[in-house]
Protein backbone atom coordinates (compact mmCIF):
# COMPACT_ATOMS: atom_id res chain seq x y z
CA UNK A 1 0.00 0.00 0.00
CA UNK A 2 2.79 2.21 1.08
CA UNK A 3 4.45 1.67 -2.76
CA UNK A 4 1.41 2.27 -4.51
CA UNK A 5 0.62 5.36 -2.27
CA UNK A 6 5.10 6.80 -3.33
CA UNK A 7 4.39 6.16 -6.67
CA UNK A 8 0.75 7.77 -6.87
CA UNK A 9 3.30 10.99 -5.00
CA UNK A 10 6.09 10.32 -7.70
CA UNK A 11 3.72 10.33 -10.53
CA UNK A 12 1.78 13.21 -9.34
CA UNK A 13 5.55 15.73 -8.78
CA UNK A 14 5.52 16.89 -12.52
CA UNK A 15 2.34 17.73 -12.79
CA UNK A 16 2.59 20.07 -9.87
CA UNK A 17 5.76 21.80 -10.76
CA UNK A 18 4.05 22.25 -14.72
CA UNK A 19 1.11 23.94 -13.07
CA UNK A 20 3.58 25.94 -10.65
CA UNK A 21 5.66 27.24 -13.41
CA UNK A 22 2.22 27.96 -15.80
CA UNK A 23 1.47 31.25 -13.85
CA UNK A 24 5.61 32.27 -14.12
CA UNK A 25 5.48 31.80 -17.97
CA UNK A 26 1.80 33.37 -18.14
CA UNK A 27 3.63 36.45 -16.21
CA UNK A 28 6.18 36.61 -18.32
CA UNK A 29 5.02 36.60 -21.36
CA UNK A 30 2.28 39.39 -20.31
CA UNK A 31 5.14 41.32 -19.21
CA UNK A 32 6.74 40.95 -22.58
CA UNK A 33 3.84 41.73 -24.20
CA UNK A 34 2.99 44.64 -22.50
CA UNK A 35 6.57 46.79 -22.59
CA UNK A 36 5.87 49.50 -24.56
CA UNK A 37 7.69 49.74 -27.93
CA UNK A 38 10.44 52.63 -27.78
CA UNK A 39 10.27 53.73 -31.05
CA UNK A 40 9.89 57.08 -33.32
CA UNK A 41 6.24 56.51 -33.53
CA UNK A 42 6.21 56.10 -29.77
CA UNK A 43 8.04 59.46 -28.77
CA UNK A 44 5.86 61.29 -30.98
CA UNK A 45 2.99 60.02 -29.72
CA UNK A 46 4.16 60.83 -26.28
CA UNK A 47 4.93 64.58 -26.97
CA UNK A 48 2.39 67.41 -26.23
CA UNK A 49 0.49 69.59 -28.69
CA UNK A 50 3.66 71.77 -28.70
CA UNK A 51 5.91 68.95 -29.62
CA UNK A 52 3.97 67.72 -32.26
CA UNK A 53 3.54 71.31 -33.71
CA UNK A 54 7.51 71.44 -34.22
CA UNK A 55 6.90 68.27 -35.44
CA UNK A 56 4.11 68.93 -38.10
CA UNK A 57 6.18 72.08 -39.04
CA UNK A 58 9.66 70.19 -39.81
CA UNK A 59 7.71 68.28 -41.75
CA UNK A 60 6.02 70.59 -44.10
CA UNK A 61 9.70 72.49 -44.25
CA UNK A 62 11.03 69.05 -45.25
CA UNK A 63 8.28 68.73 -47.75
CA UNK A 64 8.91 72.43 -49.02
CA UNK A 65 12.71 71.85 -49.63
CA UNK A 66 12.62 68.61 -51.60
CA UNK A 67 9.84 70.09 -53.46
CA UNK A 68 12.51 72.89 -54.73
CA UNK A 69 15.39 70.42 -54.98
CA UNK A 70 13.74 68.41 -57.41
CA UNK A 71 12.15 70.96 -59.39
CA UNK A 72 15.18 73.75 -59.44
CA UNK A 73 17.37 70.59 -60.16
CA UNK A 74 15.14 69.57 -63.37
CA UNK A 75 14.57 72.73 -64.73
CA UNK A 76 18.53 73.09 -64.05
CA UNK A 77 19.41 70.19 -66.39
CA UNK A 78 17.31 71.22 -68.84
CA UNK A 79 17.99 74.84 -69.34
CA UNK A 80 21.74 73.17 -69.10
CA UNK A 81 20.84 70.90 -72.16
CA UNK A 82 18.75 73.39 -74.35
CA UNK A 83 21.38 76.26 -73.83
CA UNK A 84 24.38 74.40 -75.14
CA UNK A 85 22.07 72.68 -78.22
CA UNK A 86 20.97 76.22 -78.82
CA UNK A 87 24.85 77.76 -78.68
CA UNK A 88 26.21 74.83 -80.70
CA UNK A 89 23.33 75.85 -83.34
CA UNK A 90 24.10 79.46 -82.55
CA UNK A 91 27.41 80.16 -83.50
CA UNK A 92 27.54 76.97 -86.38
CA UNK A 93 24.43 79.01 -88.07
CA UNK A 94 25.40 81.07 -91.39
CA UNK A 95 23.50 84.13 -90.94
CA UNK A 96 21.26 85.87 -88.50
CA UNK A 97 18.25 85.21 -90.35
CA UNK A 98 18.87 81.25 -89.70
CA UNK A 99 19.15 81.86 -86.10
CA UNK A 100 15.77 83.75 -86.02
CA UNK A 101 13.79 81.43 -88.33
CA UNK A 102 15.15 78.68 -85.98
CA UNK A 103 13.80 80.76 -82.95
CA UNK A 104 10.43 81.39 -84.44
CA UNK A 105 10.16 77.65 -85.09
CA UNK A 106 11.08 76.08 -82.07
CA UNK A 107 10.32 79.32 -79.55
CA UNK A 108 12.19 80.26 -76.61
CA UNK A 109 13.23 78.15 -73.95
CA UNK A 110 16.55 79.03 -72.40
CA UNK A 111 18.11 81.74 -71.43
CA UNK A 112 20.51 82.47 -74.31
CA UNK A 113 17.69 81.80 -76.64
CA UNK A 114 15.73 84.22 -75.05
CA UNK A 115 18.47 87.11 -75.00
CA UNK A 116 19.19 86.66 -78.67
CA UNK A 117 15.32 86.49 -79.62
CA UNK A 118 14.80 90.11 -77.83
CA UNK A 119 18.56 91.67 -78.50
CA UNK A 120 17.22 91.05 -82.43
CA UNK A 121 13.83 92.09 -81.92
CA UNK A 122 15.46 95.17 -80.34
CA UNK A 123 17.79 95.97 -82.85
CA UNK A 124 15.19 95.10 -86.06
CA UNK A 125 12.94 97.86 -83.70
CA UNK A 126 14.68 100.34 -83.65
CA UNK A 127 15.99 100.49 -87.28
CA UNK A 128 12.29 100.41 -88.04
CA UNK A 129 10.65 103.22 -85.80
CA UNK A 130 13.56 104.57 -84.16
CA UNK A 131 13.78 106.74 -81.29
CA UNK A 132 9.58 106.78 -80.94
CA UNK A 133 9.04 106.94 -76.99
CA UNK A 134 10.77 107.74 -73.88
CA UNK A 135 12.62 103.98 -73.62
CA UNK A 136 13.49 103.81 -76.94
CA UNK A 137 15.04 106.72 -76.82
CA UNK A 138 19.20 107.24 -77.44
CA UNK A 139 20.75 105.78 -80.15
CA UNK A 140 20.44 101.99 -81.74
CA UNK A 141 23.49 100.66 -79.54
CA UNK A 142 21.89 102.21 -76.47
CA UNK A 143 18.57 100.75 -76.60
CA UNK A 144 20.13 97.29 -77.64
CA UNK A 145 22.24 97.44 -74.71
CA UNK A 146 19.28 98.77 -72.28
CA UNK A 147 17.22 95.24 -73.95
CA UNK A 148 20.18 92.98 -72.88
CA UNK A 149 20.61 94.00 -69.11
CA UNK A 150 17.06 94.15 -69.12
CA UNK A 151 17.05 90.16 -70.19
CA UNK A 152 19.82 89.27 -68.02
CA UNK A 153 18.39 90.90 -65.17
CA UNK A 154 15.09 88.87 -65.75
CA UNK A 155 16.77 85.95 -66.22
CA UNK A 156 18.76 86.17 -63.43
CA UNK A 157 15.87 86.30 -60.94
CA UNK A 158 14.58 83.43 -62.63
CA UNK A 159 17.39 81.20 -62.14
CA UNK A 160 16.94 81.99 -58.44
CA UNK A 161 13.51 81.89 -58.20
CA UNK A 162 13.48 79.51 -54.97
CA UNK A 163 16.93 79.43 -53.66
CA UNK A 164 15.82 82.11 -50.65
CA UNK A 165 13.34 79.52 -49.17
CA UNK A 166 15.71 76.74 -49.57
CA UNK A 167 18.08 78.90 -47.91
CA UNK A 168 15.34 80.08 -44.60
CA UNK A 169 14.82 76.48 -44.21
CA UNK A 170 18.31 75.45 -44.13
CA UNK A 171 19.17 78.23 -41.74
CA UNK A 172 15.62 78.05 -39.36
CA UNK A 173 15.24 73.87 -39.41
CA UNK A 174 17.73 73.23 -36.70
CA UNK A 175 16.09 76.11 -34.10
CA UNK A 176 13.00 74.89 -34.64
CA UNK A 177 14.81 71.28 -34.15
CA UNK A 178 16.52 72.59 -31.08
CA UNK A 179 13.31 74.14 -29.79
CA UNK A 180 12.05 70.62 -29.70
CA UNK A 181 14.74 69.68 -27.79
CA UNK A 182 14.07 71.98 -25.29
CA UNK A 183 10.48 71.56 -24.89
CA UNK A 184 11.67 67.53 -24.13
CA UNK A 185 14.58 68.15 -21.99
CA UNK A 186 11.31 70.47 -19.52
CA UNK A 187 9.30 67.70 -19.81
CA UNK A 188 11.96 64.90 -18.39
CA UNK A 189 13.14 67.73 -15.14
CA UNK A 190 9.07 68.45 -14.87
CA UNK A 191 8.46 64.04 -14.55
CA UNK A 192 12.03 64.10 -12.24
CA UNK A 193 10.29 66.97 -9.90
CA UNK A 194 6.83 64.87 -10.02
CA UNK A 195 8.30 61.83 -8.84
CA UNK A 196 11.31 62.20 -6.90
CA UNK A 197 13.25 59.95 -9.49
CA UNK A 198 15.78 60.25 -12.42
CA UNK A 199 14.54 56.48 -13.51
CA UNK A 200 14.76 55.38 -16.82
CA UNK A 201 11.06 54.78 -17.01
CA UNK A 202 10.33 58.24 -16.34
CA UNK A 203 12.85 60.53 -18.27
CA UNK A 204 13.12 57.82 -21.27
CA UNK A 205 10.05 59.77 -23.27
CA UNK A 206 11.21 63.22 -23.19
CA UNK A 207 14.79 62.71 -23.82
CA UNK A 208 13.83 60.28 -26.91
CA UNK A 209 11.25 63.39 -27.88
CA UNK A 210 14.43 65.69 -27.62
CA UNK A 211 16.82 63.33 -29.60
CA UNK A 212 14.26 63.08 -32.12
CA UNK A 213 13.27 66.85 -32.36
CA UNK A 214 16.95 67.37 -32.74
CA UNK A 215 17.59 64.89 -35.84
CA UNK A 216 14.78 65.43 -37.34
CA UNK A 217 15.79 69.47 -37.88
CA UNK A 218 19.48 68.14 -38.99
CA UNK A 219 17.72 65.84 -41.67
CA UNK A 220 15.36 69.38 -42.63
CA UNK A 221 18.72 71.29 -42.93
CA UNK A 222 21.61 69.84 -44.23
CA UNK A 223 19.72 68.46 -47.58
CA UNK A 224 18.57 72.52 -47.98
CA UNK A 225 21.65 73.85 -47.39
CA UNK A 226 23.59 71.42 -49.76
CA UNK A 227 21.46 71.66 -52.80
CA UNK A 228 21.68 75.87 -51.84
CA UNK A 229 24.86 76.01 -52.40
CA UNK A 230 24.99 73.48 -55.48
CA UNK A 231 22.11 75.28 -57.14
CA UNK A 232 23.60 78.91 -56.45
CA UNK A 233 26.64 77.89 -57.63
CA UNK A 234 25.32 76.42 -61.21
CA UNK A 235 23.39 79.31 -61.70
CA UNK A 236 26.71 81.76 -60.90
CA UNK A 237 28.70 79.78 -63.56
CA UNK A 238 25.83 80.00 -66.21
CA UNK A 239 25.37 83.51 -65.22
CA UNK A 240 29.16 84.47 -66.23
CA UNK A 241 28.54 82.64 -69.46
CA UNK A 242 24.93 84.70 -70.33
CA UNK A 243 27.11 87.56 -69.21
CA UNK A 244 30.42 86.51 -71.63
CA UNK A 245 27.35 85.82 -74.33
CA UNK A 246 25.88 88.61 -74.30
CA UNK A 247 28.54 90.44 -74.91
CA UNK A 248 29.36 88.14 -77.81
CA UNK A 249 25.91 89.18 -79.39
CA UNK A 250 26.03 93.20 -78.63
CA UNK A 251 29.32 93.10 -80.47
CA UNK A 252 28.02 91.01 -83.66
CA UNK A 253 24.88 92.84 -83.71
CA UNK A 254 26.71 96.05 -83.59
CA UNK A 255 28.98 95.81 -86.33
CA UNK A 256 28.22 92.36 -87.86
CA UNK A 257 31.28 90.56 -86.87
CA UNK A 258 31.61 87.88 -83.91
CA UNK A 259 34.32 88.68 -81.41
CA UNK A 260 36.80 86.27 -82.91
CA UNK A 261 37.24 88.53 -86.09
CA UNK A 262 38.84 91.42 -84.27
CA UNK A 263 39.94 92.73 -81.08
CA UNK A 264 39.13 96.28 -81.81
CA UNK A 265 35.47 96.03 -82.46
CA UNK A 266 35.88 93.59 -79.52
CA UNK A 267 37.40 95.86 -77.44
CA UNK A 268 35.09 99.17 -78.09
CA UNK A 269 31.98 97.19 -77.70
CA UNK A 270 32.88 95.64 -74.67
CA UNK A 271 34.03 99.03 -73.02
CA UNK A 272 30.62 100.91 -74.37
CA UNK A 273 28.05 98.06 -72.98
CA UNK A 274 30.10 98.44 -69.73
CA UNK A 275 29.49 101.87 -69.14
CA UNK A 276 25.69 101.61 -70.56
CA UNK A 277 25.81 99.29 -67.76
CA UNK A 278 26.43 100.59 -64.50
CA UNK A 279 25.01 103.96 -66.09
Amino acid sequence: MNDVTSAASAASMPALDAAASAPVAVQAASAVSTAPELGFAHFISQTDAVGQGLFGILVVMSIISWGLIVTRGVALYLRQKRSRAFLDFFWNATSLEAVQQEIQTHGVQEPFAHLTAHAMNAQAHHARYGAAKLEEAGSAQDFLTRTIKKVLDEETMRMESGLTVLATIGATAPFVGLFGTVWGVYHALLAIGATGSGSLDKVAGPVGEALIMTGVGLAVAIPAVMAYNWLTRSNRVWGARLDAFAFELFTFLSTGHSMKSGEAAKGAAVVSLNTQTRN
